[in-house]
């Protein structure tokens, strides 16, 4: 086999380790699956995962920075649609409490991925991933004087935190109608920041 399809190779067998980890640890939760499961629903050894991971935890890393990418990807694409900067803001910030109540996505993202990784850790990859847009689109949405001024990092905490502590609380929720209401509740507490003319 020549090395150009050795590389085609390992990265086919990555992405199906990622594809499988994903559907594991999204329905089951990451310390219910084994590696040895993981390996099995691929059909390599665990050789072949360790020539791509160091550990389970690594691995799981690569899960969490590819659903996180997702979001971001799902969030800047509904902002952009958007030509009013404060609209871009509060389209995309809707777009997140949206993405993140998939059960998939909250198991992964916001239940594991702390308690795997370890708060820095995951903090470090979401401020990677998206809390570093959040805080362009607010910094320059303090700067243009549509947000009253202040300091950006502790707002961009303070919103991040309420969105990622509602989208948990959805999802344990039983009520529908508690989403509607959720999004209702996140466009008042943006609207509260807005310079009044």
């Amino acid at each position: 086999m020549t090395e150009g399809g050795r590389a085609q190779q390992r990265e086919q067998t990555r992405r199906a380790l990622l594809r499988e980890s994903r559907r594991l640890f999204a329905t089951r939760g990451y310390g219910a699956v084994g590696l040895s499961e993981i390996v099995r629903a691929v059909g390599v050894t665990k050789g072949a995962l360790y020539h791509q991971f160091d550990s389970k935890a690594d691995l799981f890393r690569a899960v969490l920075e590819q659903v996180q990418q997702e979001v971001a990807r799902r969030v800047a694409a509904v902002a952009d649609e958007q030509q009013d900067p404060w609209a871009q803001l509060t389209a995309g910030c809707q777009e997140f409490l949206t993405a993140s109540t998939d059960p998939d996505i909250q198991r992964i993202m916001l239940v594991d991925g702390p308690a795997v990784l370890g708060w820095r850790e995951w903090r470090e990859l979401d401020e990677a991933a998206s809390a570093r847009h959040l805080a362009e689109e607010l910094g320059a949405l303090i700067e243009d004087g549509t947000i009253t001024p202040q300091p950006v990092a502790p707002l961009t905490h303070l919103l991040s935190g309420a969105m990622n502590e509602a989208a948990l609380w959805l999802a344990t929720s039983e009520n529908p109608a508690d989403l509607t209401d959720t999004r209702a509740a996140l466009a008042q507490m943006l609207e509260a920041l807005r310079v009044r003319p």
